[in-house]
């Protein structure tokens, strides 16, 4: 492991920390994620069986009342925009990579601090066994326009009003994030 990933894996460990004195009823959600980091090496790694670390965005508009959904292509459902690591070690990273790969506009940090976590079983497909993604969500802001670009990996996308995300999808860990939001 290199020095880089073990910077990055202290970090993360503390913001965890910070994020469990913040949602002190989700410490399962914490522990879970603090015992990847510190039992596989390779959890950055889409390869990593027993879980990998995912980044997602909580995309919101520049009003705070949307967020930007994807019509995921191969889960046809409505998600927020996340992915994998691919080896890169620092998931705030990971989710604005791919909020501006799958909106096709430059995005921003809206705060360094987690927003949510999320841990999800993917079932078996083709090659790949069935496995855990531990899904780390931050705010993400548009830099400057709201226009986005419907990648490859999406059937749509659209700007979701945060009161009504219901009507979108059912996906309990989406309704948190907005229950967070709207707290």
């Amino acid at each position: 492991m290199t020095s880089e990933h073990n910077k990055a894996r202290r970090a993360f460990l503390s913001e965890l920390v910070r994020y469990g004195e913040r949602y002190p009823g989700e410490a399962a959600t914490v522990s879970r994620f603090q015992q990847l980091l510190l039992s596989a090496p390779r959890c950055f790694e889409r390869d990593c069986w027993v879980g990998h670390i995912t980044g997602s965005a909580w995309l919101v508009n520049t009003a705070g009342e949307k967020i930007l959904m994807t019509h995921h292509r191969k889960l046809e459902r409505w998600l927020q925009l996340g992915g994998h690591s691919d080896g890169h070690p620092w998931p705030s990273e990971v989710a604005l990579r791919e909020a501006e790969e799958e909106s096709g506009f430059t995005a921003v940090l809206g705060s360094p601090e987690i927003f949510d976590l999320d841990v999800h079983e993917i079932p078996a497909r083709k090659n790949d066994p069935a496995h855990y993604h531990f899904d780390v969500r931050f705010l993400i802001r548009p830099a400057a326009s709201e226009d986005y670009v419907v990648s490859d990996e999406s059937n749509d996308l659209a700007w979701v009003p945060i009161a009504g995300l219901e009507s979108y999808t059912d996906e309990e860990s989406v309704l948190r994030m907005a229950r967070k939001w709207l707290s």
